[in-house]
């Protein structure tokens, strides 16, 4: 039976930036989307420039055996059988950074074909932060300096734009109201603890790791900027 196309977007605050080696209960919402009893999970950390600290902390995540932890580098270079590795994964977590130049990086390597290729196989893919927007067509981002600003040029898997942190970075839910009234597509905001879950490109629930985790759509309505909060669904502590 084909596996269906799922991509869970975190607000943030999960795998290795979550600062603890037990799972968070993200984490274990999206292993058990695999139907897998000890699914194969890998980690791209590009957008953190591949720190090491990072990756050791994913995989002391799995050092008790719950999921088959990995990790693609992309620096020297790929290895040779990246497009195999990555189709042979159930969970794909994309890390935070600075999503311009992950993206870039992705492009030179075709690791960008690669992703949409292995969600169309049916591999979770799931990210917090820069891990969260890449998969949309638009979003906020602080990858050009510290002021916030608006990037359009995604992955596209989905519609509209995105906003992460929206509740614990005090410029992000004014500054992304500001980029949807001058023109940035219609999109969606999380929290921080908050997950996203979409099915093929409709989403299907808001889950959260915390009993006032909010998710909001955000759209333009003529000179303003309607907020409208997403139904989400407090997920039990690991």
């Amino acid at each position: 039976m084909a596996r269906p196309r799922q991509i869970v977007g975190f607000g943030g605050g999960t795998f290795p930036t979550y600062g603890r080696a037990t799972l968070h209960p993200l984490e274990g919402f999206v292993l058990r989307l695999t139907g897998r009893e000890r699914p194969r999970v890998c980690y791209i950390p590009t957008a953190s420039a591949e720190d090491p600290a990072r990756i050791v902390q994913f995989h002391d995540k799995f050092a008790d055996g719950t999921a088959v932890a990995s990790h693609l580098k992309l620096f020297p270079w790929p290895r040779e059988d990246v497009r195999d590795f990555l189709l042979g994964q159930d969970v794909i977590y994309v890390g935070g950074g600075n999503t311009a130049n992950m993206l870039a990086i992705w492009r030179v390597h075709g690791i960008d074909r690669l992703l949409r290729e292995a969600w169309n196989a049916g591999v979770v893919l799931c990210g917090g932060s820069a891990g969260m927007i890449c998969w949309y067509e638009a979003a906020i981002t602080d990858s050009f300096g510290p002021d916030l600003a608006p990037i359009r040029d995604l992955l596209g898997f989905l519609p509209g734009s995105a906003c992460p942190h929206y509740d614990s970075e005090e410029r992000r839910r004014p500054r992304y109201h500001e980029l949807i009234r001058d023109g940035l597509p219609d999109g969606v905001a999380a929290e921080d603890g908050v997950g996203l879950h979409y099915v093929d490109r409709e989403l299907r629930e808001a889950v959260s790791a915390r009993p006032d985790g909010c998710a909001y759509r955000v759209e333009r309505a003529g000179n303003d900027v309607r907020e409208s909060p997403i139904a989400v669904r407090a997920l039990a502590s690991t």
